[in-house]
């Protein structure tokens, strides 16, 4: 009978066994590979047949054991190749970090993982990455070195996990870091560094929203992405430098052809513009040169804004030193639409340049407009020292010819000196003396000899004055134009005295400047510009004047009158001058009606004008009656049948009056 009772366990048992390999196979948990033991049990089996199945059952959950851990092996390599591919393509760094947080999410099955990295300027880390996460605090949350446990791993460079941050009391806690962690909810967190050589740069994380135990086979996990993720942090700095170094050398490269290319240009345009001075070329020439390197209208102008040279098409003018500027001089610069650069030698500032119709001007082209202001100031020193030395020879020829200096000679040796000046002496010249205050003497001789350079003419100094040698045959009208010219310029009064115009005897005619000019200043005519003429009566008394002019301006009219009509007005103003201005008088000296007085001096302001009797015109009158007599002139008139009156006598001037 026991025989009879063995095979029915023995199935039970084999039953049981089956149906634990369907259940391996299933890859069922381990509560559920237990379940054949315990039904076995249940149903009574013997205990031998239990023990066996607990045995089976025991086995197969260490198969169980060993399946899972090399499936999860597998997938550890799998997700380490597919990061080594991610490195090895290297799209970009954020691409690289994200892989990866996302695979150790996927491995360690958490809730939520991320990645810190370490900013050495502010001394703490920074979220970089974040997989999972639902709270932006969480996701901008910065922790101190030895803050709470990512700021501990950072730290220190060891893996920390906590079963439960929220009362893990190995952590130092901040109301900052517990807010972050409390909004995004989580409990279990481990943390790795990211390491490469001996320093820290950041630190990997996975955490759960529930505690959880992190078993160590998780902690290596997360320690080999980690791992790969600072190599992928080395390999893109890296890269990004060979990258910025590689960009830098072509920057370099390209400025290093464009500063070839610019120096080439300067190059060429100096020695243009260096060879055009040692040409002997001019100011407008260099503009023309300028205006041709820029593309646009040049300006030259002195340092008082006048033009000295313009080229180009377009508009362009004089700019003025702007008073809040503190860069004009320095360089060029831009004002009111224009580019201006100072033409300076040292301190001393010889004008300005100026370049129209360009909006915008590089590096190179200011670099090299400024070069263009240098060759300027170049050959406006030269043609200084040029019409310095030429100023110098003027100087002396006039000195020697208001001196009578080289007569000895004939005045050949002076006549061609003036000759080889371009100063024709065969023409009739005036010499002109200028007086002024002291303080504004240097910039009226600089402006004397700009005229004389102008006028054809010649310029010095005598006895501390200016002096002008000009070609005119209107001396008084020449004065007083140079008067206001010199006075604008200098910008206070200048006073011009001129002489007649002469071809000979320059010696007398600078004494009769001279005269004239004491005369003006002792009438208050100062600032004013005239010649002996020009001060009547006051001028004959002076002296060696042209005593016929005189007598001409004044009362030539009224001698005109009489010749032409027969008349004896002349007469008339003898005797009306000679009775004091009396009628009475003057009909009896003239044995006429007195009616015939008035008819007359009527006649005598129609010719002469009105005011012909004013106290100043009157004294003039008299003197040229007086000198007038003096030189015959009572005997002058005659009548002619056929031509009408004329005056037959040459008037004669006396030496002396």
């Amino acid at each position: 009978m026991p025989a009879e009772a063995d095979p029915p366990a023995l199935g039970a048992d084999a039953a049981a066994l089956r149906r634990l390999f369907d259940l391996l196979a299933a890859d069922a948990s381990a509560d559920q590979l237990a379940q054949p033991a315990r039904e076995l049990r249940a149903a009574g089996a013997s205990e031998t047949a239990a023990a066996a199945v607990d045995e089976a059952t025991a086995v197969a959950l260490q198969i169980r054991q060993t399946l899972r851990q090399r499936r999860r092996r597998e997938a550890e390599l799998a997700a380490l190749f597919d990061t080594a591919g991610d490195l090895a393509r290297l799209g970009d760094l954020d691409s690289v970090l994200r892989a990866i947080v996302h695979r150790a999410r996927n491995l360690l099955n958490a809730d939520i993982s991320y990645l810190s990295l370490q900013d050495p300027a502010a001394g703490d880390t920074y979220m970089r990455v974040t997989d999972g996460s639902v709270s932006a605090k969480f996701q901008r949350l910065r922790l101190g070195m030895g803050e709470g446990l990512g700021g501990l791993v950072a730290e220190t460079a060891l893996p920390y996990a906590s079963t439960d941050y929220t009362y893990d009391t190995r952590f130092r806690h901040t109301g900052p870091i517990d807010e972050a962690v409390a909004e995004e909810g989580l409990h279990g967190i481990v943390g790795v560094p990211l390491r490469t050589g001996e320093s820290v740069i950041g630190v990997l994380f996975a955490a759960d929203r529930t505690a959880r135990d992190f078993a160590p086979d998780d902690i290596a996990m997360l320690v080999s992405l980690a791992d790969h993720a600072a190599v992928a942090i080395e390999s893109v700095r890296q890269l990004e430098e060979a990258r910025g170094a590689l960009s830098r050398l072509e920057e370099t490269a390209e400025t290093s052809d464009r500063l070839n290319l610019a120096l080439r240009r300067a190059a060429e345009a100096h020695d243009q513009l260096t060879g055009l001075v040692l040409r002997g070329g001019g100011v407008g020439d260099l503009a023309a040169q300028a205006a041709a390197l820029f593309g646009g209208p040049i300006g030259i102008y002195d340092a008082e804004g006048d033009q000295l040279a313009r080229a180009g098409t377009g508009a362009v003018g004089f700019v003025p030193e702007p008073a809040d500027d503190p860069h004009f001089g320095k360089g060029a610069i831009l004002a009111k639409g224009l580019w201006v650069c100072a033409i300076t030698a040292g301190p001393e500032s010889l004008g300005s340049i100026v370049l129209g119709g360009r909006e915008d001007l590089g590096d190179e082209d200011k670099r090299l407009f400024e070069r263009v202001s240098l060759v300027t100031a170049l050959l406006l020193l030269l043609e200084r020292s040029v019409a310095d030395a030429e100023d110098r020879v003027r100087g002396e020829l006039l000195d020697d010819l208001l001196t009578g200096a080289g007569r000895r000679g004939g005045g050949t040796s002076l006549a061609l000196r003036a000759r080889k000046l371009g100063v024709d002496l065969q023409l009739p010249h005036a010499v002109l003396t200028l007086g002024c205050e002291a303080s504004a003497r240097p910039r009226l001789v600089a402006e004397a000899t700009r005229c004389a350079r102008a006028e054809h003419g010649l310029a010095g100094s005598r006895d501390g004055r200016p002096v002008l040698l000009l070609p005119t045959d209107d001396p008084g009208a020449l004065a007083a134009r140079l008067a206001a010219r010199f006075g604008r310029s200098v910008g206070g009064r200048v006073t011009v005295a001129a002489s007649a115009p002469v071809r000979d005897g320059l010696p007398d005619a600078y004494r009769e400047a001279e005269r004239c000019m004491e005369a003006m200043l002792t009438l208050g005519r100062k600032g004013e510009g005239g010649c002996m003429a020009d001060l009547g009566f006051v001028g004959v008394l002076l002296g060696d004047a042209d005593v016929g002019a005189f007598v001409e301006r004044v009362i030539g009219p009224v001698l005109d009158y009489d010749r032409l009509r027969g008349t004896d007005l002349i007469g008339t103003l003898n005797a009306y001058y000679a009775a004091g201005g009396n009628l009475s008088k003057t009909k009896e000296a003239l044995h006429v009606h007195v009616n015939t007085v008035s008819q007359r001096l009527d006649r005598i302001s129609a010719v002469l004008g009105r005011g012909w009797n004013d106290p100043d015109r009157c004294l003039e009158l008299q003197m040229a009656l007086r000198l007038h007599r003096l030189s015959g002139g009572d005997r002058q008139t005659t009548i002619d049948a056929s031509k009408g009156f004329h005056r037959t006598a040459k008037r004669s001037t006396p030496k002396e009056v």
